[in-house]
C-alpha cells in the first residue's frame, strides 16, 4: 500500500489546489437569491442590496484567486464580471418573461423565479457563459455542473444562447459546447443538441448544431452536427433524429403507427399516427 500512498501524494502536489466546491456552490445561491428572490422585503431597500453586493464581491474575489491566483488578475476578473451583471440580470428577467408567456402553467412570473428549474439552469448558463469568455473555463464548469446537478440540465458554457430563450420541463436536456441558438428559442426535456463524433482531435472545431430565431424543438428530439443548421421560424417534433439542415419555416416530425385491437372476434386493426 505504500507505492498507493506515494501515488495520491504525488497527485496532489502535481494537481492544481482549488476551492471546496461547496464554496463555489453557497456564492451561485447567494447571487441568484439577492438577483431573483422572492422571499424577503428587505432586499427591496437599496442600502441592504448595497451591501449585499459588497459580500459578494468579496467571496467571488476569494473563489477567483484559486482560478487566477495573481492578484491584480482576480482583481480585473471579478470588477469585469459584476460589471457584467446589470446585463446579465436583463438577459435573465427576459428569460423568465418568455418562459412565463409561452408556458399556460405558470400563473404567475414569480413562480418561474421561484421554482422553474428551466429558469434556473438557463440563468446559471448566463453566468458561466460570461466566466467562459473571461477565460475563467474551469470555474465556468463548475457553476454549470452545479446547474446539472439541481436540474438534470446540462449546459456548457461555452455555447451561444440568444435572448428570450425558455425551457419547458427541462429534464434530460443536454446543449454542447458549440451549440449556437438564435433567439426565441423554445426546447422542451429530452432535447439533445450534441456532436456527431466525439473524437479528441475535433476538440476546436465546430461539433455542435445552430438554431436560428424563433425555432420549437419538442420532447426528446436529438439534433447533432456542427454542419446542421436548423433554419428559423421551424418547428421539430418530439423524438425525431435529425442529422442534417432543414430550411426556414420547416416542420419535422417523427411519424409511427401503433396498432390497438380490441375484443372483437374478428377485428378491422385501428391505425394511430403518433
Amino acid at each position: 500500500m505504500n507505492s498507493f500512498y506515494q501515488e495520491i501524494a504525488n497527485q496532489h502536489q502535481n494537481l492544481l489546489i482549488l476551492p471546496p466546491k461547496k464554496l463555489i456552490h453557497h456564492f451561485i445561491d447567494e447571487l441568484f437569491c439577492v438577483l431573483f428572490s422572492t422571499t424577503s422585503k428587505s432586499l427591496g431597500n437599496v442600502t441592504i442590496i448595497e451591501g449585499k453586493f459588497t459580500e459578494l464581491e468579496i467571496q467571488f474575489n476569494e473563489l477567483v484567486l484559486d482560478f487566477a491566483p495573481e492578484s491584480e488578475e482576480s482583481q480585473w476578473q471579478t470588477k469585469t464580471f459584476f460589471e457584467a451583471l446589470p446585463g446579465l440580470h436583463k438577459k435573465v428577467i427576459d428569460d423568465a418573461r418568455t418562459i412565463f408567456s409561452k408556458d399556460p402553467a405558470a400563473k404567475t412570473l414569480e413562480e418561474v423565479l421561484y421554482s422553474y428549474p428551466g429558469f434556473f439552469a438557463i440563468a446559471i448558463y448566463r453566468f458561466s457563459h460570461q466566466l467562459w469568455e473571461q477565460d475563467l473555463k474551469l470555474l465556468a464548469r463548475t457553476i454549470s455542473e452545479y446547474a446539472h446537478i439541481k436540474t438534470s440540465i446540462e449546459i456548457h458554457p461555452g455555447a451561444q444562447i440568444g435572448d428570450d430563450f425558455a425551457i419547458d420541463h427541462g429534464t434530460g436536456i443536454v446543449i454542447g459546447e458549440t451549440a449556437v441558438i438564435g433567439n426565441n428559442v423554445q426546447i422542451y426535456q429530452g432535447v439533445t443538441l450534441g456532436a456527431l463524433s466525439v473524437k479528441k482531435e475535433e476538440a476546436f472545431i465546430k461539433r455542435h448544431p445552430t438554431i436560428e430565431d424563433n425555432v420549437v424543438i419538442y420532447a426528446n428530439s436529438t439534433i447533432l452536427g456542427g454542419q446542421t443548421t436548423v433554419g428559423r421560424d421551424s418547428i421539430i417534433g418530439g423524438n425525431v433524429w435529425l442529422t442534417y439542415t432543414v430550411p426556414s419555416n420547416s416542420v419535422v416530425y417523427h411519424k409511427n403507427e401503433m396498432k390497438v385491437k380490441d375484443n372483437n372476434p374478428f377485428p378491422e386493426p385501428i391505425f394511430y399516427s403518433i
